[in-house]
């Protein structure tokens, strides 16, 4: 029976774990992951919490499940693990400066020149209907409602997302991996949204699979004003949140068993922020911290709503959430484009990711074992154990090989140290 399983503070699971379902199966569990946007924050995010599955699920292999459904920022990560890329390989691509081949933050903010070119071209054709609307009725129609036709001179997107979809065409077209839906082992389904429809559609089910798996994420994340609309067979598409926050019935609807979901974004509750703010109220900090407010609201609240539908849908699956802590101000107030701090605010949710595991093992061990997974409450229980040790360390970790702390203190000065370091460049 599905469970939506959330973070601290959430309602626990739609019913007990029967026990029919803490046994061991007749056939292999179908298991599945579900990836929300959220910007490049929530990609950074969704590497973090993913490295601490993988670091403290014994029995799971990300790369190895049946179903990967990503939406916007969702969709690199979902796409990178359905090609064979590691958590851990993603971090060094997308989180990692200085690494040769990564993911450089500088391709997602390139002026998209051709869509100011293809409006700056139709202006004078514009103008003149305008004025020629505005002449043959002048007591009817006024001034600036003939103008009104120079709004289609405005571009639809300030940034070009085609230097990413070329970057991920030629990742995907490494040795043992493919930009071809239909090359895959498993499912993969990156939704975005048919602007002229208003329809989700989701790249990789039948009829989309000839769309290559780097143009589908282009066309997943292309956020409406930051991103002109992608054309994909003459119709126009943009980020596929627009409709759905996780569309996790994507993966539903393939009989997965158990489906875990990774959603970056929450409502922030400042009265039970665990640090002082900044601002004692969020509309202190004006504008932009309302409106970052009011967006998570509504896709935490539709995705809620979603999720409470999937129990009645779909009774015999499991389906478990990871998301931040409401009062995490860390998540919050960072920027939802920064680049910064990326790598700090992975660590994060590596971090919230295991703490979530830690106080929900009770809830969650027999529904894991149901499909064969094992929590790790050995490394759990290591407050020592962090973001570096699951990168360099993917063998099980025993009580006695726990590393010495001299060896995890050198390894965070060397963190400190070369942070401070570019900061100091930077300053220069």
């Amino acid at each position: 029976m599905i469970r939506a399983v959330r973070e601290r503070g959430a309602r626990q699971s739609h019913r007990r774990v029967d026990g029919h379902r803490s046994g061991s199966r007749a056939r292999a569990s179908k298991i599945g992951v579900a990836l929300a946007g959220g910007g490049p924050l929530g990609g950074i995010y969704e590497i973090g919490a993913l490295l601490a599955l993988a670091d403290s699920l014994e029995g799971l292999d990300l790369n190895a499940l049946d179903v990967y459904v990503g939406v916007s920022s969702g969709s690199f990560v979902a796409a990178g693990l359905a090609n064979g890329l590691s958590a851990a390989q993603m971090y060094r691509l997308f989180i990692v400066e200085g690494v040769d081949g990564a993911l450089k933050p500088d391709l997602f903010l390139r002026p998209a020149f051709a869509e100011f070119g293809q409006r700056l071209v139709s202006v004078p054709h514009l103008l003149l209907r305008a004025s020629i609307q505005y002449l043959s009725d002048p007591l009817r129609r006024g001034a600036m409602q003939s103008l009104e036709t120079l709004a289609r001179a405005v571009p639809t997107g300030v940034f070009d997302n085609r230097a990413v979809g070329i970057f991920l065409a030629e990742l995907f077209s490494a040795p043992g991996r493919t930009n071809d839906f239909r090359k895959l082992r498993c499912r993969l389904f990156l939704v975005a949204t048919n602007l002229d429809t208003g329809a989700s559609v989701s790249f990789g089910a039948r009829g989309t699979e000839h769309v290559p798996i780097s143009r589908a994420i282009e066309a997943s994340s292309a956020l409406p004003g930051l991103f002109p609309p992608v054309t994909i067979d003459g119709d126009h598409y943009v980020d596929g949140a627009l409709n759905k926050t996780l569309h996790a019935s994507v993966a539903l609807d393939e009989g997965v068993d158990l489906l875990l979901c990774v959603n970056p974004l929450v409502p922030f509750d400042a009265s039970s922020a665990r640090r002082s703010l900044t601002v004692e109220k969020l509309d202190h900090g004006g504008l932009p911290l309302v409106l970052a407010q009011a967006f998570r609201a509504i896709i935490h609240s539709r995705m809620k709503v979603g999720m409470e539908k999937y129990a009645r849908q779909y009774p015999d699956a499991d389906v478990v959430l990871f998301e931040p802590a409401r009062e995490n101000a860390d998540m919050f107030f960072a920027s939802i484009f920064s680049y910064a701090q990326r790598q700090r605010l992975c660590a994060l949710a590596f971090s919230a990711t295991r703490q979530s595991l830690r106080d929900r093992t009770a809830q969650l061990a027999p529904i894991f074992a149901a499909h064969g997974i094992r929590i790790r409450t050995n490394r759990l229980d290591d407050d020592g154990r962090d973001i570096t040790d699951a990168l360099t360390d993917p063998r099980p970790l025993k009580s006695s090989q726990r590393r010495p702390t001299m060896r995890r203190t050198t390894r965070a000065l060397a963190y400190a140290l070369d942070h401070l370091e570019r900061f100091l460049a930077s300053a220069r």
